[in-house]
């Protein structure tokens, strides 16, 4: 049998989000809604999940995201520096999503809460 060692940027995983962590799957979810600069991303991601975004933080995931190609850095507008999702960003959204929910539905059942 032949292994294939997966590189940290290898776009091709089903579930390429799954490594690439929380942040990036915020930032595809805000991205996913449309274009938004940094500043925007995180006020977008703090209103939806609740979640204060580190300029380090969400700066590495765009790094992370854009040489995955999962997202593309559009022309500078002024001193804002505007993102969007590719279409390989969102079929790699929906597949993370896609897993979360299967977990989650299995956790509810599991617990006895899958009517609620």
């Amino acid at each position: 049998m032949v292994s294939r060692k997966l590189d940290r940027d290898d776009a091709t995983d089903q579930d390429v989000l799954r490594r690439a962590g929380d942040a990036s799957v915020l930032i595809l979810t805000s991205l996913a809604g449309g274009t938004k600069h940094g500043y925007a991303l995180i006020q977008d991601i703090k209103g939806f999940a609740g979640v204060q975004l580190g300029p380090g933080t969400l700066y590495g995931a765009l790094d992370r995201l854009e040489r995955l190609r999962l997202i593309e850095a559009l022309p500078a507008e002024e001193r804002r520096h505007p993102y969007r999702i590719t279409a390989a960003g969102a079929m790699a959204l929906r597949a993370h999503l896609d897993s979360i929910e299967r977990v989650s539905a299995a956790g509810r059942l599991r617990l006895g809460l899958a009517g609620i």
